[in-house]
């Protein structure tokens, strides 16, 4: 059977890389890989190989397929190999999604805590697009907008190449609602900026790269970039659950946000301070749940409204319930 590119494995899609005229160019592909990830051992590689897991269109262009290649296959360059990504030792992480509803064009996925959406870092089979993949057999999957690892709820998955721009111009014109619920200290914590907050209200701020590269900070001296809508819908002893309502989509905006206003997200590893925990500890979730997200169908012009089967309780110190 002659491939255009490799089959998905274990819902793993290949990474692809354009072999580049070098300047010492190395005698084979081992080698020539083995030289550009040098944290992977060459018997490793030499595993991938004998697994059939590195591919290319070693055949030429006209061919107009792949197929598995071995160790010794010589770099040329000008054409394309594919390899998949593998992580040794990787944590399983012990939550699952749901399916909430689903057509040709789109579906709509509630997603647990802890959970990355696509492989990144130390995250390659423990991921939503991963087991997605992995379950439907479409590689096609492509999630529409970015919901954190720590954050659960509602994430729109394409599920037609040809259509899929036309659901991501809904994030880019603002012509969807989102909706979240937090839960966070009542008002403000000791030590961050002291705000008198009056709900509901909308919060502007200019968002950029902090420091460590993966947390966002504050630039009060330039132009907004995020808004939130934010309201309060309950207070129990010294815990309140707040309604967000976001037209903007940057990285961590709404923890940002409520961090900046005194009022961090519960168990939030990274505001108002870094706090780095084991990866195999699925206690404490950040209390941020992606609850609704309402649409007009760009295709069929039909109303879509979503919300999330779980719920942010404010009875039980802050944990997860299901409806």
């Amino acid at each position: 059977m002659s491939h255009t590119t490799p089959p998905m494995k274990d819902g793993i899609s290949p990474s692809r890389i354009y072999l580049e005229k070098l300047n010492n160019q190395p005698e084979s592909l081992l080698a020539f890989l083995c030289q550009k990830f040098p944290h992977i051992s060459p018997d490793e590689w030499q595993t991938r190989f004998d697994g059939g897991d590195i591919w290319g269109d070693i055949g030429g262009e006209m061919t107009g397929g792949v197929t598995p290649l071995m160790a010794e296959t010589p770099y040329v360059h000008g054409r394309t190999i594919y390899y998949y990504r593998t992580l040794q030792d990787e944590i399983a992480v012990p939550f699952d999604y749901h399916i909430l509803f689903e057509n040709d064009e789109f579906m709509v996925v509630d997603k647990p805590h802890f959970l990355a959406v696509t492989p990144s870092g130390s995250y390659v089979k423990q991921t939503l697009l991963t087991r997605l993949k992995a379950d439907t057999g479409n590689a096609d999957l492509s999630p529409i907008h970015r919901l954190d690892r720590e954050t659960a709820g509602l994430i729109l998955i394409s599920k037609n190449v040809a259509t899929r721009h036309q659901y991501q111009a809904l994030f880019a014109h603002h012509a969807i609602t989102k909706v979240y619920h937090a839960i966070t200290k009542v008002y403000h914590a000791i030590g961050i900026v002291n705000h008198n907050l009056t709900m509901p209200m909308d919060i502007r701020l200019h968002l950029e790269r902090g420091e460590p590269f993966y947390v966002m900070r504050v630039n009060a001296d330039k132009s907004a970039n995020t808004h939130t809508h934010i309201d309060i819908l309950a207070v129990k002893g010294d815990l309140a659950k707040y309604e967000l309502r976001p037209t903007t989509g940057k990285l961590h905006q709404l923890r940002v946000h409520l961090n900046h206003l005194g009022i961090p997200i519960c168990h939030d590893p990274y505001y108002p301070t870094v706090r780095h925990k084991p990866k195999d500890d699925f206690t404490k979730p950040l209390q941020l749940l992606a609850k609704h997200l309402v649409f007009n169908d760009p295709i069929t012009g039909e109303r879509w409204e979503f919300t999330s089967r779980q719920n942010l309780d404010l009875g039980r110190a802050c944990p997860l319930q299901h409806e």
